[in-house]
């Protein structure tokens, strides 16, 4: 009996705790990260050596950008259970955001343990790829003096190829793209395209292309791109890129107003810019009616974008 007595106590209670996490990766997976940690605050107040709920709050605070916070409780993962690869992962991400926020100098004092924690994320699980992935981006980010080294990027290039032929491609793109090789960047792009074709191997090589002023090309990707899957985001793509760079503004003015009709809140970029992009494309055709009637929009639409009221000081 006190056994029968001692389970439907504490079985509620276990109910209990799995809501609270179950309610917390929803909030997290629906990008509401401030609710998410009210939620993991006062379940970790209550069960302070819930890995998980460490994790998810982790999680949550690195969402919102709070990376002290993000770090502490990553940390905190990392000396509970130092076998988990992925807790070295997130602890190393998290320092490795802060460091960008700070003084260069200051950063200096945490390289050794950002680097340190990739690796051992790497030496745990030899099927890690976003830790290789980061190797790849610190390496080629670091200068020689604090360990910087492009053979050690391609080192991880290379074995993040031997788990993903796209991955490896992507990373010896983004390796070349970053040491201004544009050619060969582009050449393992394209290899990246043929291999896998996602939307994020395309978006590299439409990138590429935008930085090196390559509009016709961008242009000729995004329609590729729009060929295989059928986005209604790649219509904003092709606007943006005819209205930068003042080219085939027809073609961008279509797309735009394609966009436009078939906007949905999963399309990412808000009616707002697509308005914005509409009024540089009338601007370039020297219509300034249509220009103000669209910036006046987007302005409606977001008011606090400084890039909108700038761009229409100038067609007063």
């Amino acid at each position: 009996m006190k056994h029968l007595l001692f389970i439907l106590f504490f079985f509620p209670l276990f109910l209990i705790g799995q809501t609270s996490l179950s309610e917390a990766e929803g909030l997290i997976n629906s990008k509401q990260f401030s609710k998410a940690e009210k939620v993991l605050t006062s379940f970790i107040k209550k069960h302070p050596k819930n890995l998980k709920a460490t994790e998810l709050l982790g999680d949550a605070y690195g969402h919102q950008k709070k990376w002290d916070e993000a770090i502490k409780y990553y940390k905190q993962l990392v000396e509970a259970k130092p076998s988990e690869a992925n807790f070295h992962y997130k602890y190393g991400g998290a320092l490795g955001m802060k460091a960008l926020t700070i003084s260069k100098i200051s950063a200096l004092g945490i390289i050794g343990d950002i680097k340190s924690s990739f690796l051992k994320a790497v030496e745990l699980d030899v099927n890690h790829i976003d830790a290789r992935w980061a190797l790849v981006e610190l390496y080629m980010q670091l200068p020689g003096i604090v360990g910087g080294s492009k053979n050690k990027s391609f080192k991880y290039a290379n074995e993040l190829q031997k788990l993903s032929m796209v991955d490896g491609y992507l990373a010896k793109g983004y390796i070349y793209e970053y040491d201004d090789e544009p050619k060969l960047a582009e050449e393992y792009y394209k290899k990246a395209i043929k291999e896998g074709g996602s939307i994020t191997c395309y978006d590299k090589l439409t990138n590429l292309y935008e930085k090196e002023g390559k509009s016709t090309e961008a242009i000729t990707n995004i329609e590729e791109a729009h060929v295989k899957h059928n986005r209604n985001a790649m219509h904003y793509q092709i606007g943006k890129v005819c209205a930068d760079y003042n080219v085939q503004l027809e073609k961008g003015e279509f797309c735009l107003k394609v966009y436009l009709d078939n906007y949905s809140a999963k399309d990412g970029v808000p009616k707002a810019w697509a308005y914005y992009r509409l009024a540089q494309i009338y601007k370039h055709k020297e219509d300034k009616e249509k220009a103000l009637i669209w910036i006046d929009k987007a302005i409606v639409d977001l008011p606090k974008i400084e890039v909108f009221k700038t761009f229409k000081a100038t067609l007063n």
